[in-house]
């Protein structure tokens, strides 16, 4: 296929949402049968141009012309018709409707008033075929695995003949196994004569997939740069607009371990299905210690965190925090004996109809200086969030707004400022930097060193083997839900932690 056609031009595109510009000036092309990266931190502006491209948004300026004809799109049935097909971040399906059902939700057919569901099975069964989308039509959505609802989205698309197909972060939900599968789907689309636009922040997803790459930062192109004539170190300092530290020195500072500020005895939970998640899991937590557990997602790690946490019942064994036994306590109780959480999923952690201010001063909205005789004190509120903002770079035009309009990058960086700027002697972190781009991931990562560094005891839970191999002191891995071994990170390597996770001996 001719790889110089270019078959989406965006030029001059401005858009701002109050007092905030999202895209300023951005020229953009797309060349035919090309995966071109669109590359950014959070909040860079990577999903305002792609949504303005797709009829979510109206441009304030600028023009788009599609294989060489400028066009106004103004809503998503018109890009559709242009052949332009978008797969959101969060999924557009409804659980309680079949696969097939959902593919062919809102479009017409011959047959009408009547659905065709047997032509249109027919036919999502050759594009399964052709594409190696492989998903049960007659499967519920709410029945599915999140990389199957992915495969949903790309056929929604492919059933309505789009040519251009625009990916929002789209393992930002997955495994890396799943991961693997989505790229060998995304080069069989291209190989079949599409053309593809990867938003994405990670900046190894960007190197290995994409030809092209275009560079965001505070909503203007910095650059693009054919993949194979670039590096990571490069794409991430046009990213940042600095250098960074892709491994961060682990011993500097550091004081002796302290005593045991987690200890867990032979724990067991039961997880949502009915079976046994947690199996004996017995290990501690030193202060001034990262005790990372790895692990593939779904091995336990989750209903572990909840039974530390308070948010699982505890089926037997104990959790001892700094000497006191909070097995099935309260979170409330929890958090009040000094432990910090950070949650795999950072939603459950905010409201979203808060406020900023509102939202960091959870946990501590009852004690001075917030309030006083039972009375909120909101100026001393907000000059703390607003310092809180400040200090761990929230993307905000200001503390006043909801939580629930920040970008996934934001709302994590919330939760982390929240959960790491009060007093705490503990912190358990599930997964804190997943979603992160990569300056804000070098951030977190130095946070929790210094943490550490200052005497607080760390339990991480990563899937991700280079931040617990750079972060932690000693490494449990979890399969099935039990522990399959331990060992300080200087006896540690890729291949031995691979092999535990994989359920044999190192």
């Amino acid at each position: 296929m001719q790889r110089d056609a270019v078959v989406v031009s965006m030029e001059g595109i401005t858009k701002s949402f109050g007092g905030t510009t999202a895209n300023d000036d951005i020229s953009f092309c797309l060349e035919a049968g090309e995966i071109h990266g669109l590359l950014g931190e959070n909040g860079a502006g990577k999903t305002t141009l792609m949504n303005i491209l797709y009829g979510l948004h109206r441009p304030d300026s600028g023009c788009i012309l599609v294989n060489q004809v400028e066009r106004n799109i103004t809503s998503p049935h018109e890009a559709i018709a242009l052949g332009i097909g978008m797969v959101h971040q969060h999924f557009m399906q409804v659980p309680t409707l079949t696969v097939l059902d959902n593919v062919i939700l809102g479009l017409r057919n011959a047959r009408e008033p009547l659905l065709d569901r047997e032509g249109a099975r027919q036919r999502l069964g050759e594009l399964s075929a052709t594409y190696q989308l492989d998903v049960d039509p007659e499967a519920y959505i709410w029945q599915l695995s999140v990389g199957d609802r992915q495969r949903v989205e790309i056929l929604k698309a492919l059933y309505r003949d789009v040519s251009i197909l625009i990916l929002d972060e789209p393992t930002s939900v997955l495994t890396p196994q799943e991961a693997e599968e989505l790229f060998a789907m995304i080069r069989v689309c291209v190989n079949r004569g599409m053309s593809v636009i990867f938003i994405t922040h990670k900046l190894e997803e960007a190197m290995s997939i994409t030809d092209r790459v275009t560079v965001l930062r505070d909503g203007r192109v910095v650059a693009t740069r054919v993949t194979s004539e670039t590096t990571k170190a490069e794409l991430a300092r046009l990213m940042v607009g600095r250098e960074v530290l892709f491994r961060l020195s682990n011993d500097a500072a550091r004081s002796p371990a302290g005593p045991v500020a987690l200890e867990v005895e032979r724990l067991r939970a039961i997880s949502d299905r009915g079976v046994l998640a947690v199996r004996d899991v017995s290990f501690q937590v030193h202060g001034g210690e990262i005790v990372g557990i790895a692990g593939v997602d779904g091995n336990g790690q989750t209903e572990l965190v909840q039974a530390l946490t308070g948010l699982r019942p505890v089926e037997s064994g104990r959790v001892v925090v700094d000497g006191v036994d909070l097995t099935n306590a309260a979170p409330q109780r929890i958090l009040r004996q000094g432990v910090g959480h950070i949650p795999e999923d950072f939603d459950d952690a905010l409201v979203g109809a808060f406020t900023l201010v509102e939202n960091l001063a959870l946990d501590l909205h009852y004690t001075p200086p917030f309030s006083r005789w039972g009375v909120l004190n909101r100026e001393v509120m907000r000059q703390s969030a607003q310092q809180v903002i400040a200090r761990y770079d929230v993307r905000t035009p200001h503390e006043r707004v909801k939580a629930r309009t920040l970008s996934g990058g934001n709302k994590q960086k919330v939760v982390i400022a929240r959960e790491t700027s009060r007093a705490i002697k503990l912190l358990i972190a599930a997964h804190p930097t997943r979603g992160l781009d990569i300056g804000a991931e070098e951030y977190i990562r130095g946070l929790l060193l210094e943490l550490r560094n200052a005497g607080i005891a760390i339990l991480l839970v990563s899937t991700k083997l280079d931040e617990i191999l750079s972060l932690c002191d000693r490494i449990l891995v979890i399969e099935k839900g039990r522990l399959m071994g331990e060992m300080a990170r200087s006896e540690a390597d890729i291949e031995k932690i691979g092999l535990l996770m994989a359920g044999t001996g190192a």
